[in-house]
């Protein structure tokens, strides 16, 4: 099942049919839901109803008023841009130790009420060179730490920033525009494995990246990035949870005005933005 918050409320979606949940669309009747014991239950309980329409442009980030949190270095490919990016600044090992290491890279990325949702604009940095979208299989997670489900998202990077020094990091990575959403959460606790990510990237109506890995080369088990999230810091309204990204594109390439982005995750849907 995937819950998807709208503008006309929350609808449930089981075998491309979808109903609704709830016709409440307070952030915070979306917070009480996801932190609910029984958000399974009434999810189940929705597709009895009868099946109506859902409207895409409706379609809101399936967040309320929860942080978004991101984890660093998690895939193979992103150590590697990461060793590349930073070696004139001296950093050329320091993100294989990261890769390395039982503890994890985690960060603060974005606020709730700046995530942008499907169809929205995200935005690159205007004091940047080089800018890149990063697909990132994305955990929702309870007040209590427990898994809810999973979203696509989209960590926008300005890699030249990054790259200078590391300690720039929350420059490069937290601004307006600089995260999305969506379009829905799959609500499961078990751990994805063989799902496909892709990204593809379009300039004026043609293709100038395409790229994909599996969820299955995710060197962090998502149950111990929350265990490490959570161990000193409380959410009472439930917490994201960006994994990092497998996908990274060449040195040459940097995004622009007009690009248009879609993420694909196998089981769970397309997220599509475009740059502002």
């Amino acid at each position: 099942m995937k819950l998807y918050r709208t503008t006309l409320g929350v609808f449930v979606e089981e075998n491309g049919r979808f109903y609704s949940l709830s016709a409440m669309t307070s952030t915070e009747a979306w917070d009480e839901l996801i932190c609910g014991e029984d958000l399974k239950t009434r999810a189940a309980s929705a597709i009895k109803n009868s099946p109506i329409g859902l409207e895409p442009a409706t379609i809101l980030a399936p967040i309320g008023s929860q942080e978004v949190w991101a984890a660093g270095v998690t895939y193979y490919r992103s150590r590697t841009a990461r060793m590349e990016e930073s070696k004139e600044a001296g950093g050329g090992n320091f993100y294989d130790r990261v890769y390395a290491a039982e503890r994890p890279e985690l960060f603060f990325k974005s606020q709730g009420w700046r995530v942008v949702g499907p169809g929205k604009p995200v935005r690159i940095r205007t004091d940047a060179r080089w800018s890149v979208p990063e697909p990132e299989l994305t955990l929702l997670i309870d007040n209590a730490g427990k898994l809810v489900g999973y979203t696509i998202g989209n960590d926008m990077s300005s890699r030249d920033i990054e790259g200078e020094n590391p300690l720039y990091l929350p420059q490069a990575k937290v601004y307006d525009g600089s995260c999305a959403l969506g379009p829905c959460v799959l609500l499961s606790s078990e751990r994805l494995t063989d799902n496909v990510i892709q990204l593809e990237i379009a300039r004026r109506g043609k293709s100038v990246f395409s790229g994909k890995t599996l969820v299955s080369e995710l060197k962090r088990d998502p149950h111990q990035l929350i265990e490490y999230l959570y161990r000193q810091l409380s959410f009472p309204r439930g917490a994201f949870l960006m994994t990092g990204t497998g996908i990274v594109p060449g040195d040459d390439f940097s995004l622009q005005k007009g690009d248009q982005i879609k993420i694909t995750i196998e089981g769970i849907g397309v997220l599509e933005n475009h740059v502002a």
